[in-house]
């Protein structure tokens, strides 16, 4: 799916689209970084995997029908003693359920691949 970089996110989006993030929201300056959200599955997942990602919990906050706390883990970051591997399925059926979207950059403001990436609340 491409994604078109605006100046300011409109106020309403159709859901699974990727919109910027306005400067409103995001409470920094306009860069070379820009942060986009999206609810897409299929753009998540090529996101994550792209960058050697996996869905994932964190660790104590899951129970028989909650998968837990969202994260998603990268390879050689903090995340081996505190996340748990999770399957997609699961992961998608979680953030469905909590109402998210997938807030993230493509980019670092040095213009290499950015990991950032945070879960929010749709608004």
């Amino acid at each position: 799916m491409a994604t078109t970089k605006t100046k300011s996110a409109p106020k309403s989006t159709g859901a699974g689209k990727s919109r910027p993030e306005s400067k409103k929201d995001s409470g920094k300056k306009a860069s070379n970084s820009k942060s986009l959200r999206t609810s897409d599955h299929d753009e998540i997942r090529a996101w994550v995997d792209k960058r050697g990602g996996t869905p994932a919990t964190v660790k104590g906050t899951e129970s028989d029908k909650n998968a837990g706390l969202l994260r998603i883990d990268f390879p050689g970051y903090s995340g081996k003693d505190s996340l748990e591997a999770i399957s997609w399925e699961d992961f998608f059926q979680k953030f469905d359920k909590s109402n998210l979207e997938f807030l993230y950059q493509e980019k670092t403001t040095a213009g290499k691949e950015s990991r950032f990436n945070k879960f929010v609340s749709k608004g």
